[in-house]
């Protein structure tokens, strides 16, 4: 029997779930957000909205998590809209339970905020190795601790956190970046044991250099081309298309999105503590 639903019609598989992502106001936060809302989810939608000390360029802003929630709107989902640092472990605690208050429970967790800054490792100051891991790594972990009581308490949750390529291996100006990306790894997996026969999974997605604020900015695009004077975007495209196999300069934060989507649908349910690299050919090249 030929479907008579719109071909448009998107397929509302995550109807009646809760999905809780941090650094939500743009970038790949935000593409995760408005995808699960247009498949049927509740968002919570968490960012810092502030520049953060020792990060060189901006951040997000209270209108761009605005801005988000108004695209989860159009999109036909609900949004709860938080301002959270991720590095405040009581705020975090707080923000879950603002969720669950207003949407009953949280289904999916996406770990997703982070920032970067650069320098060789005998250059880092303290406060650019604090940063660093205070929003990387511990603002994983203060999500990941507030959130998994409260779907271990249902029996049922999917948690993903966003890792990096950085995180499988060295890479020069970025050992504070590496270093808590690869620390998520770990982390994520420890807990994927831990919450192993509860019926809530634990895994992570590494991926490349994506299309988003964190990479397009003069501090970013200084670092790939020290020989220009201001590089421009279309400056630097070749040499970020270097770095990968495929030869693409940037993958789009769509691309994570779908990744992140099958990890938290019925079809992963059996998939817990893997990492799944979206870096273009990048491993490879790795032993």
């Amino acid at each position: 029997m030929t479907s008579t639903a719109p071909a448009h019609e998107p397929v509302r598989d995550f109807a009646g779930m809760t999905v809780l992502i941090t650094g939500a106001a743009r970038g790949q936060g935000r593409s995760h957000a408005v995808e699960f809302a247009r498949r049927g989810a509740s968002i919570v939608a968490t960012d810092i909205c502030a520049d953060v000390d020792t990060i060189p360029y901006p951040l997000a802003t209270a209108d761009d998590l605005d801005q988000t929630r108004a695209l989860i709107e159009e999109a036909g989902g609900r949004c709860l809209a938080v301002q959270a640092d991720v590095r405040d472990g009581a705020r975090m605690r707080g923000a879950v339970e603002e969720a669950v208050d207003a949407f009953g429970g949280i289904d999916v967790c996406i770990a997703n905020a982070g920032v970067v800054s650069f320098g060789p490792v005998v250059e880092l100051t303290d406060a650019q190795w604090a940063t660093m891991l205070d929003v990387d790594l511990t603002g994983v972990f203060y999500t990941l601790r507030a959130v998994a009581p409260a779907m271990t308490a249902r029996g049922w949750g999917r948690i993903i956190t966003v890792a990096s390529m950085g995180g499988r291996s060295g890479t020069p100006n970025l050992g504070h970046y590496s270093a808590a990306k690869w620390g998520v790894i770990g982390l994520t997996k420890t807990l994927a044991l831990e919450l192993a026969g509860t019926g809530v999974t634990a895994n992570i997605v590494c991926p490349g250099t994506v299309s988003t604020d964190m990479v397009h900015n003069p501090a970013m695009y200084s670092l790939f081309a020290p020989d220009m004077d201001e590089p421009t975007r279309e400056q630097v495209r070749g040499r970020y298309a270097r770095l990968n196999p495929l030869g693409e300069p940037w993958t789009d934060p769509a691309d994570v999105t779908a990744a992140v989507a099958y990890l938290a649908s019925p079809a992963a349910r059996h998939v817990t503590g893997e990492t799944l690299e979206i870096g273009a050919g990048v491993s490879a090249r790795m032993p």
